[in-house]
């Protein structure tokens, strides 16, 4: 506790939304205020028609089989070869085998009302606990927090800051022990630091603070009393406990253009090693037991663009990197501490960050790696299925106003078992394969005008196509190899004429039915003077609350290159016209906006958390069928304090209880840590931290 009074929250300062200026500033780098990266001419949605598509096709094509399952959607286990360096090693195994779904499926709790409470609210029947937060010890030995004491040699041991990503893999068959994974997507030094004034006025070592407070965290967790409420591991050796940092961490290039001239610097001339992570946002749990991670808005931490040569410049505008002043807005000075980051001196440092990482949290002596066949943007996350051909497909979207939906398909097949040799063939499979963009078209292209008004046959869909990018090292763009390909990833997909979405955010197969589901998060430029109109897929101008996509693979083959599409979930407030929840009666659904993040439980329903509610409420997790007469009746079930955001989420394999993290509470607009906006979660200044909530009863959540 602080020896400071409590003092009341402040009023924070909305922008582009419901966004605080606070945010945009540390999160993306005040990106609303630049130029949308993406100015290529390629057709907008609204211009790439094909022919009507009726409604009994989609239908049709919606048809899908169970394919092989993973942890990620609450199935599977540790994969026994996954040991560390040590005696202690995971007692469970089956990572990617099918398992029957989990209950009945029914969403039975009573859904929360919308608040703006400084607190984390759940459902009559539950209970939630902080699992960790901000500071606190995660490699044994570690020192106490000590806020007016900070140093990077402890951040480098302890929790780091604005915990997004969750994801908990199980240690043993008993299901009391598990592996907690976290991703740190960014700091904010104003709730960091007592007394800061501005990025100038920091000390190198406080810089080095920020940098180790990036990056991602492995936790051992044990199971309190069986229940659902799970706690880090306070004794013992801890072998898997691990803090991955931007400060430190080293990471190898993998894949096609690992080694390539775009990624070579002074310090790394094969251009193969990397050192950190920056601004991981979401990610995925692989079949193989390893966790992925998305590089995201990590063009704020670069300076000197306007020194880099003249024929860089248009490559580095592409991903937000400003080629016309030393500081842009937004700029984290990075480079006051770490050379690396000022563009001027080493102008291809940009080039290593971006990527899609992965970390084996079984083996803590491992590198973690930056897989470049997965191509190179502002990665929200990535997640795997194992399609029916055994081959496994990543899907990915591009976070980023107009921006792009991908999937990865690889060129091995997965392994099944828990041998060390399936282990050691699995961890390959992200190396090679083919790399697609989404080109998306409508079925009622003539009846969509900005206002969210339902089209006359019912819904919002129409058909798809994947069109390749790049092959191994065989490129499919004109005038790109496959280097260029996947350095400069955004690029070639402009000239393929790939469809500019709403921001595209996390994308996540359900493991039970095969069909993917895309959060667009929201997108207040759709409409506007020299900007793409409202299109079926983005069926709102000035969209600020968001809407889920549904794509269905043909032939219920992940590794297909069509697919049909529909959009189950246009968000916001049921009594608005515009709103649409797959034709469920709206008067029983409760108000959604910003969708961010999706994942499933053990029954198949899909749960989505928010980011930047734009209806004066604090953001929440909610949950759905999207199969079946309850199709659509959405409910909210948590909500987070003044200023957080949902991340995450994940719900175990026994359903039994479901994590988020919650991402920067307090983070409005005045607010320091003298005089805080938010108290949570000790009731003296506003700490990041991860949150799990369980059934009193033990029952499955949700139900």
């Amino acid at each position: 506790m602080s020896d400071r009074p409590r003092l009341l929250p402040l009023l924070g300062t909305p922008r582009h939304g419901s966004r605080d200026a606070m945010t945009c500033l540390y999160r993306c780098g005040n990106a609303c205020d630049h130029p949308v990266p993406n100015s290529s001419d390629n057709a907008y949605f609204g211009d790439i028609v094909s022919a009507e598509v009726s409604r009994r096709g989609v239908v049709r094509a919606g048809a899908v089989g169970a394919l092989v399952l993973g942890f990620g959607a609450a199935g599977g286990s540790a994969p026994a070869a996954a040991a560390p360096a040590t005696p202690v090693v995971p007692e469970v195994t089956g990572f990617g085998r099918p398992r029957p779904p989990a209950g009945t499926g029914a969403l039975t709790f009573k859904p929360i009302p919308p608040n703006t409470l400084d607190t984390l609210v759940v459902p009559n029947g539950y209970d939630h606990s902080v699992v960790i937060r901000w500071g606190d010890p995660v490699v044994p030995g570690a020192p106490g927090f000590d806020l007016r004491n900070q140093t990077a040699a402890a951040q480098s041991r302890q929790f780091g800051y604005n915990n997004d990503f969750v994801g908990v893999l199980p240690l043993d068959r008993r299901g009391r022990r598990a592996l907690l994974v976290v991703n740190h997507e960014y700091t904010n030094e104003d709730l960091m630091f007592p007394g800061f004034t501005g990025m100038d006025a920091l000390t190198v070592e406080q810089l080095r603070v920020t940098m180790a407070a990036h990056g991602m965290s492995v936790v051992e967790l044990e199971r309190v009393d069986g229940t659902g409420q799970w706690r880090p591991v306070t004794k013992g050796r801890r072998p898997y406990n691990r803090r991955v940092t931007a400060l430190a961490t080293k990471f190898e290039l993998t894949g096609p253009a690992a080694g390539s001239a775009w990624l070579r610097t002074t310090a790394d001339p094969k251009g193969r090693t990397v050192v950190g992570t920056l601004n991981n946002c979401a990610g995925g749990v692989t079949p193989w037991g390893t966790v992925l991670s998305g590089e995201e808005n990590f063009n704020q931490y670069f300076v000197g663009g306007d020194a880099v040569p003249e024929e860089l410049k248009p490559k580095l505008a592409r991903y937000g990197i400003s080629t016309t002043a030393r500081y842009p807005s937004g700029s984290r000075k990075w480079e006051r501490a770490d050379e690396r980051f000022d563009l001027a001196k080493h102008p291809n440092e940009a080039n290593r960050f971006g990527w899609i990482v992965e970390i084996d949290p079984f083996d803590p002596e491992s590198r973690p790696r930056k897989h470049t066949a997965l191509g190179r943007f502002k990665h929200e996350g990535a997640n795997v299925i194992v399609a029916r051909n055994g081959r496994v497909v990543a899907y990915m979207g591009d976070d980023e106003r107009f921006d792009y939906l991908y999937k990865f398909v690889s060129d091995k097949k997965f392994m099944p078992g828990d041998s060390w040799v399936a282990r050691k063939h699995n961890l390959t499979l992200l190396e090679s394969g083919t790399l697609y963009v989404a080109r998306i078209e409508q079925t009622s292209a003539a009846e969509i005008d900005g206002t969210g008004r339902l089209p006359s046959d019912g819904a919002f869909n129409g058909r798809g196509r994947w069109i390749r990018l790049v092959s191994g090292v065989r490129s499919y763009v004109d005038g790109m190899t496959a280097a260029d390909v996947l350095t400069f990833t955004r690029l070639a997909a402009d000239k393929v004429g790939a469809t500019k979405m709403d921001r595209p955010e996390d994308v996540e197969p359900s493991l039970l039915t095969g069909k993917v589901y895309v959060a667009l998060t929201n997108n207040t430029d759709r409409g506007k003077p020299g900007k793409a109109p409202a299109d079926e897929a983005n069926p709102r101008n000035l969209n600020k609350h968001g809407q889920i996509l549904e794509l269905v693979e043909d032939r219920a083959d992940n590794t297909a290159e069509t697919f049909a599409w529909s959009l189950p979930i246009v968000a916001g407030d049921p009594t608005d016209p515009s709103t649409y929840f797959a034709g469920y009666d709206k008067t029983k659904v409760s108000p959604i906006s910003c969708p961010d993040n999706v994942a499933f439980d053990a029954a198949g329903n899909l749960w989505i958390s928010t980011d930047g509610n734009a209806l004066g409420s604090n953001d929440g997790l909610f949950a759905t069928p999207v199969e079946g007469p309850e199709r659509g009746h959405l409910k909210q079930f948590l909500t987070v304090p003044i200023g957080a955001e949902t991340c995450g989420p994940f719900i175990t394999e026994d359903n039994r209880s479901v994590f988020v993290a919650v991402q920067h509470p307090g983070e409005l607009t005045g607010a320091t840590v003298e005089r805080p906006a938010s108290t949570w979660p000790d009731g003296d200044y506003a700490k990041p931290g991860v949150v799990v909530a369980w059934r009193l009863d033990g029952g499955p959540i949700g139900s």
